[in-house]
């Protein structure tokens, strides 16, 4: 994000509609999706706190109307209460049919999110299969993921 300007300003900065969607995201879908960002819209990006910086990351990417959102490690570092609601903002944007690669910890959340599953190790796909797949592959997850 660029710290120097607002909230607002950065949501702009990288508005685009490539691909010619007919639902493109906008200011007020963001603002929709994570209300604090509303809030602060005339803030600078570089005063933002908590999960906020994190939230406005999301929001740029989604105001280049990707055709996958690629998130890495979205939640890592924040407050319970603050990851909490970044997951259900990422079940909110699946469930309105954006593809998502999610790379993260969190084999709760996953399970619950994911349609697929791939484990890596080195760089390698070592594993690979549906949530129902891999509940019932408990070996697995104790092998590479240590749960």
């Amino acid at each position: 994000m660029f710290p120097t300007l607002t909230v607002r300003e950065n949501l702009i900065a990288t508005a685009a509609n490539r691909a010619g969607r007919p639902q493109p995201w906008t200011q007020d879908r963001i603002y929709w999706l994570f209300p604090r960002l509303a809030e602060r819209a005339r803030q600078y990006a570089g005063t933002l706190s908590g999960g906020e910086p994190q939230m406005l990351a999301i929001g740029r990417a989604l105001m280049t109307n990707p055709k996958l959102l690629i998130l890495d490690e979205a939640t890592e570092g924040l407050a319970p209460v603050v990851r909490g609601e970044i997951w259900r903002c990422i079940e909110a944007l699946k469930a309105q049919g954006q593809s998502i690669l999610l790379i993260d910890k969190n084999m709760r959340a996953l399970k619950r999110l994911a349609d697929y599953h791939y484990i890596l190790e080195k760089g390698r796909t070592v594993w690979s299969g549906d949530a129902a797949a891999l509940e019932r592959d408990a070996t697995t997850i104790q092998r590479y993921i240590g749960i």
